[in-house]
């Protein structure tokens, strides 16, 4: 692995909108490459941040670099433009306007990965993940079953190091990119050699103008695909089952994946992952459930088209690790067990963990989505207490009454998860589950902020001195 040429954009003007975990890199690596590149973000922390790390770059690159309000578009290539910052709709950003009033291509960084690699001569091919839920996990295991069979890969995109912060790979290589919708939306030249859809349910419909225009956002992860080239898409919800019917006829190989169905190629049953009725690889304690099988039998689709052998694959997936903040075990005591979900930010990903546990304490609340926890009703008998917190916590106590849900209004992780441990072990309850259905940032940075906390509390609270059974009469 290699850093990209020095002189690959030289001669290239690129405007750089928003300084976050994309947009910092992607000014540095257009810089690093030979462009000149003009960045800005509103907010003042994020452009103290460049300025930090333009200090630490040769004198000669960031002297290609300018901090400045975009004010102009005359001129530049492209508009690298931060993948929450709007381009359409709910409401078009004012530079994103003065893009496509100047003709300028408004362009995600995977796409400007893609022609650094292709200019730098590499052959390196790309796969490509997206899906309502499941695409870190997805991501990150066909990267581990890569790496395991010895073959070059940088994984990254919406999870992990922006697409920009990744490696030229050599001819041999495998690029795994974890792709948003909205970063699918700004595509332009980039063909994924391997490409994937896992599932879709209802989200960022307002960015999307509805669940049509969501589904038409993820089904460009198989544009300009051609025979040469696979196409797996999940079938275990009708919007993908009427998208597979549409890939079936081609132009690229169509792999259909379950978690549960033996109808498809490639399915989950029995805590492993078939093909045709013979059994390929057996899945790690780190993926459990259904939906983890669905993650599985992707990346193993992906995995064999890409030439890793089957007794790779499956000694691969036995050593998978597991993600943090995806039903992570965090803690455990006097027979209860702390899992950490925080990454369930919507009701569908809690659905495919409370579906993992018969019975249990469950943490959730926050910013809830379109529809909040109606869609979980099945799941509700297999929950002893519900403790509720952050913004949306009233929306959601509703759901749980209609129901006869029992629940604590405990505002904060602080007040939830002692008392979600006391409840656990004075009814018997084997765990308790932080899988929140909701959105983090009312009292959080991110999932990742809310997980590391709920693990901080319950450490704290199973490390103290235990007196009694903790069992009530």
């Amino acid at each position: 692995m290699n850093p990209f040429p020095p002189t690959l954009f030289s001669g290239q003007h690129f405007a750089v909108l928003g300084l976050g975990r994309n947009g910092l890199p992607a000014v540095c690596a257009l810089a690093q490459s030979g462009a000149t590149v003009q960045a800005w973000d509103d907010g003042e922390a994020a452009r103290a941040a460049l300025a930090k790390a333009v200090s630490g770059l040769p004198q000669d690159v960031a002297a290609r670099i300018t901090c400045a309000p975009i004010e102009s578009l005359s001129g530049v290539d492209g508009l690298v433009l931060s993948p929450g910052i709007p381009h359409v709709l709910p409401k078009p950003h004012p530079v994103a306007i003065l893009a496509q009033e100047a003709g300028v291509p408004i362009l995600s960084d995977a796409e400007l990965l893609y022609r650094a690699v292709r200019k730098a001569g590499s052959k390196a091919r790309f796969a490509g993940i997206t899906g309502t839920n499941g695409k870190s996990t997805t991501t990150t295991l066909l990267a581990h079953i890569l790496a395991e069979a010895g073959v070059p890969v940088a994984a990254g995109g919406n999870l992990g190091p922006a697409a920009l912060a990744l490696p030229l790979l050599p001819d041999n290589g495998v690029y795994v990119l974890e792709m948003s919708s909205y970063m699918l939306e700004r595509l332009d030249t980039l063909r994924f050699d391997a490409a994937c859809l896992l599932n879709l349910t209802p989200d960022h419909l307002d960015r999307h103008a509805g669940m049509e225009g969501y589904a038409r956002a993820k089904t460009r992860v198989f544009t300009g695909q051609t025979a040469q080239e696979l196409a797996v898409i999940g079938v275990d919800d009708a919007y993908c089952r009427e998208i597979a019917r549409t890939l079936k006829a081609g132009p690229a190989q169509c792999v259909t994946i379950s978690g549960t169905s033996p109808e498809c190629d490639l399915y989950g049953q029995d805590n492993a992952i078939w093909h045709a009725g013979q059994c390929i690889a057996r899945l790690g304690p780190a993926l459990p459930g259904s939906h983890n099988a669905e993650n599985a039998a992707a990346a193993c689709a992906m995995a064999r088209f890409l030439g890793v052998p089957d007794a790779a694959l499956a000694a691969a997936l036995l050593s998978f690790p597991g993600l943090p903040h995806r039903q992570k075990l965090v803690a455990e005591q006097n027979g209860v067990a702390f899992i950490d979900d925080s990454k369930a930010t919507n009701a569908d990903a809690s659905a495919r963990a409370l579906g993992c546990y018969d019975r249990l304490i469950w943490i959730a609340g926050g910013m809830a989505k379109e529809g909040g926890i109606a869609s979980l009703t099945p799941y509700f008998p297999r929950i002893v207490h519900t403790f509720l917190i952050g913004r949306d916590a009233a929306q959601l106590a509703g759901t749980l009454t209609a129901h006869g849900v029992p629940f604590t209004l405990s505002d904060t992780l602080e007040h939830a998860v002692p008392a979600a441990y006391a409840a656990a072990r004075s009814t018997g309850t084997p765990v308790v589950l932080l899988s929140p259905a909701c959105a983090s940032f009312d009292q959080f940075s991110g999932f990742e902020a809310r997980g590391l906390r709920f693990l901080e509390l319950a450490r704290a609270v199973t490390e103290q001195p235990q007196t009694g059974t903790g069992k009530t009469d």
